[in-house]
């Protein structure tokens, strides 16, 4: 009921990467493991209205460009679409695409609510949350796992952290699936546009409220603090909230959308983690490398340099596919099989390096909150009808998963 038409290497020549419906639609184990075995340093050509972009698929030079922000910058963007396009009016100002001593402040300013401390009641709400959901599910027998269980648990773990009202929520996260992806192929650039700005202006009138309100949340916060000797001004405290309501929902809520259909797919693993044969800890990082929401990052060469003998040119594009490092033969053994009770596991689904996500804590504590949910409410789960893809060059997963739970 998931299937997506295989696509081989014969056919690279003809691919572009930053296809949306490449993604949505294909299967691309096999073009990586050609990638990362012959090519590990290719090149998207250019399009009609795109430059073009070097991908790079080995796990070892995913992670070394990451960890070389000096040499490949974040701040002309760091997706595609925004490489794409000429740059983010944002750099310099929102932690994902600032590099430097200013991203290292800002960075210090937001980790103190990011601390296992801090996000300590965050958390326990989110067990309470993903409990009440499970068994809403199991008492109406069928539900749509991405919409009705998963939609409600890091939505509402993020907007509690920014101090989002609970009668805006449902508004936040139909404009958050659309600014980085699409429910259905016919999506288009201006409807993301359209639901990022809906965004932006939103945080922009939350942060003017908050600027002296005596709040505790992540915009009080951001309003009372100093980078670099200097406060932040409500753009830049919008454009935080706006990255850290995008960074914290969609990628955990397709990240538990997965772990769901994994579970189905994999029987044997399922009853595995029931046993407990699986801890949810290893089976939460086996989870976040199975699924890789985040398909790829992007960054921009600020001089000449190379990656794996490949020349790289000041100003090229760079995009570094976590998509195809979590399946590096060269780290994982045995890569395309899931096992819940992998270990070691290295992968790259929060980056690596000086943009480590933020929120990584938080994220395994929901997902493994949905695994514990799983284990010990549920007996039997199966898929009831066709899934529905997210159409995004960036995010990858399911908006849509009917199942039964019992």
């Amino acid at each position: 009921m998931t299937t997506r038409r295989t696509i081989g290497p014969e056919e690279l020549d003809t691919l572009d990467l930053a296809d949306p419906r490449l993604h949505a639609e294909g299967e691309l184990s096999a073009v990586w493991r050609h990638l990362r075995e012959r090519e590990p340093v290719h090149w998207n050509p250019a399009r009609e209205t795109a430059p073009g972009f070097w991908v790079v698929t080995r796990h070892a030079d995913v992670t070394s460009v990451y960890r070389d922000n000096t040499t490949f910058t974040s701040q002309g963007g760091n997706v595609l679409e925004t490489l794409l396009a000429g740059g983010d009016s944002a750099a310099g100002r929102m932690l994902a695409i600032t590099d430097g001593d200013r991203h290292r402040e800002l960075r210090r300013v937001l980790m103190s609510a990011f601390t296992p401390r801090a996000l300590q009641p965050v958390v326990a709400s989110v067990r309470r949350t993903v409990d009440r959901l499970l068994r809403e599910a199991i008492d109406k027998g069928s539900c749509d796992f991405a919409a009705d269980v998963a939609a409600g648990i890091p939505l509402g773990a993020i907007c509690d952290l920014l101090g989002v009202p609970e009668s805006d929520r449902a508004h936040v996260l139909s404009l958050t699936s659309s600014a980085l992806g699409s429910h259905d192929a016919d999506g288009t650039a201006a409807d993301a546009w359209i639901a990022k700005s809906e965004i932006l202006l939103y945080f922009a009138n939350l942060a003017r409220d908050r600027r002296d309100s005596g709040h505790a949340d992540v915009i009080a916060l951001l309003a009372r603090s100093k980078v670099n000797g200097l406060p932040l001004d409500d753009d830049e405290i919008m454009l935080n909230c706006y990255s850290l309501i995008l960074g914290g929902d969609e990628t955990a809520r397709l990240s538990m959308v997965g772990a769901a259909l994994a579970l189905v797919e994999h029987p044997g693993q399922w009853q595995a983690l029931k046993r407990g044969d699986a801890g949810v800890d290893t089976a939460v990082e086996e989870i976040l490398r199975w699924t890789t929401p985040a398909l790829h990052s992007g960054r921009t060469a600020t001089a000449d340099t190379e990656i794996a003998g490949r020349p790289i040119r000041a100003g090229d594009i760079v995009t570094v596919w976590n998509a195809s490092a979590n399946h590096d033969e060269q780290v994982f053994q045995d890569p395309g099989r899931l096992r819940l009770d992998r270990t070691p596991n290295k992968h790259c689904t929060f980056a690596y390096g000086p943009h480590f996500c933020l929120g990584a804590y938080l994220a395994r504590a929901e997902i493994g909150a949905v695994l514990e949910g799983l284990r010990d409410q549920v007996e039997v789960m199966e898929q009831t009808g066709p899934a529905r893809p997210v159409y995004s060059n960036f995010l990858s997963g399911l908006s849509s998963l009917p199942l039964t739970l019992k």
